[in-house]
């Protein structure tokens, strides 16, 4: 089993989370302004990059499940929260892109 470098793995899980969490912010600002297209692009280069992030976390998760035991780290931990309430983010601004398209 190859050894597990914390920190790129968290960090990659955080850059990509943080750049998905500023896509869908920016996507509601452009719908807000009735700009759909640009919203939606938007929304999906940030679905894109949660793959990434959610790809570096899965495989963690899945030598756990296998029986690898790791040692707790808080960096990864941080990053974990990062791409969750970046997941929950986005499907909150789902949900407002199809309000303003309503709207408008």
């Amino acid at each position: 089993m190859k050894k597990i470098n914390w920190e790129e793995v968290s960090m990659t899980i955080i850059s990509y989370a943080g750049m998905a969490k500023s896509n869908a912010v920016l996507a509601i600002g452009e719908a807000e302004n009735g700009a759909f297209e640009k919203a939606d692009s938007l929304l999906k280069e940030a679905d894109e990059m949660m793959i990434v992030a959610e790809k570096a976390h899965m495989d963690i998760i899945v030598q756990e499940a296998q029986g690898v035991q790791h040692d707790f780290k808080v960096l990864f931990m941080h990053a974990e929260d990062q791409m969750l309430t970046t997941q929950t983010l986005m499907i909150l601004v789902q949900k407002f892109i199809n309000l303003y398209k309503k709207l408008k």
